[in-house]
């Protein structure tokens, strides 16, 4: 699926909406509602009145890294994106150049062997790329302590070009987040979940909304590339699994708040249609094809309409809707990006 979509600049949301306006709180973005071939436009703060009780929302659980750190390789500066842990204890990582604005533009992974000096006297060393595909990312081997730790000290959140300036880690954790025993999270947020405030969530409940959380860790995206998502390390727990098939026999429809999730349940879900207890690696791509299994909606950020995540839109809703859904958000000057407004779109 292609869509001839080009995003005006001035759409981009470059700064949280919290700090657009007096009084204004996470959940005061604006939410576009697909189903079919209609298209609605509501506040999110109305989420609750557009769901039943009964109804499921899938939530991601991890939480956000500060995995941007500065180095030195030779005599030039870099930035280091640490994307994801592997099982064997390395990196994978995007070496980033500064832009001189405060963000990065892409630069040369390779080669092997490169040695990156981090602070603390850290010392970072690529081994091979992370795929055959692409060289953005590399298997690296880290020096040290740990990287969690170098993270907590001298790391700072991922920024693209289209903010306006650095934001605290805190703007970039969910109401879901939880730390994870291991250190480890996402290298870019679960931007979906931003706009939930405990409040919202409270109503959901006291209307009989209820919410199976899941964990996918998820790495540094291509700004520039557009790849396919990598594979990424996720978990549905017992009781999640259990609750979501409950929900699926009672007529309830289960919701995923944002690709990850989607990728997590769906990552889980039997032959037999149901959904069962699982955790390691996917390397599930949602598509068309493919279709979903589990998830009846989503709820999503407006981001650039690149192929892999227009095809998991595609999945759950239908071309129609999609199509349909983006020309409305650019007609209606819908904010984009992590800190923009939001999509919710039912089968």
């Amino acid at each position: 699926m292609t869509l001839a979509v080009r995003v005006p600049e001035e759409l981009s949301a470059r700064v949280p909406v919290e700090q657009r306006g007096r009084g204004l709180d996470r959940d005061s973005v604006r939410m576009l509602v697909s189903r079919g071939a209609e298209v609605a436009h509501h506040a999110f703060t109305e989420l609750p009145l557009l769901l039943r009780a009964g109804d499921l929302l899938v939530v991601n659980t991890s939480a956000t890294l500060a995995a941007a750190v500065d180095g030195w390789t030779g005599h030039a500066r870099v930035v280091v994106h640490f994307s994801t842990r592997g099982d064997d204890g390395r990196w994978a990582v995007e070496l980033r150049e500064p832009d001189g604005r405060g963000t990065t533009r892409a630069r040369a992974g390779g080669p092997a062997g490169r040695e990156v000096c981090l602070p603390g006297g850290v010392r970072l060393v690529l081994e091979e790329p992370l795929s055959g595909r692409s060289e953005r990312l590399w298997w690296a081997r880290v020096s040290g302590p740990g990287v969690p730790g170098l993270l907590r000290e001298y790391g700072r959140p991922v920024r693209y070009a289209y903010t306006e300036r650095d934001q605290p880690l805190s703007a970039y954790q969910t109401v879901f987040a939880l730390p994870s025993a291991d250190g480890t999270g996402s290298a870019e947020m679960p931007s979906a979940a931003r706009p939930f405030t405990a409040r919202l969530v409270a109503e959901l409940v006291s209307r009989g909304v209820q919410f199976a959380p899941v964990t996918l860790h998820t790495g540094v995206a291509s700004a520039e590339a557009h790849e396919p998502p990598y594979p990424e390390r996720f978990a549905v727990p017992e009781a999640s699994a259990r609750l979501i098939n409950a929900v699926r026999a009672g007529g309830g429809r289960v919701v995923a708040v944002g690709t990850t999730a989607v990728r997590a349940v769906e990552s889980a879900v039997g032959a037999d249609g149901a959904v069962r207890a699982r955790a390691g690696w996917t390397d599930l791509v949602v598509t068309p094809e493919r279709g979903v299994r589990v998830v009846d909606g989503l709820l999503t950020g407006l981001h650039e309409p690149e192929a892999s995540h227009l095809l998991l839109l595609e999945a759950v809703a239908g071309r129609v809707a999609i199509e349909r859904g983006y020309r409305a958000a650019l007609q209606g000057r819908y904010l984009w990006h992590e800190f923009g407004d939001v999509h919710l779109v039912l089968r």
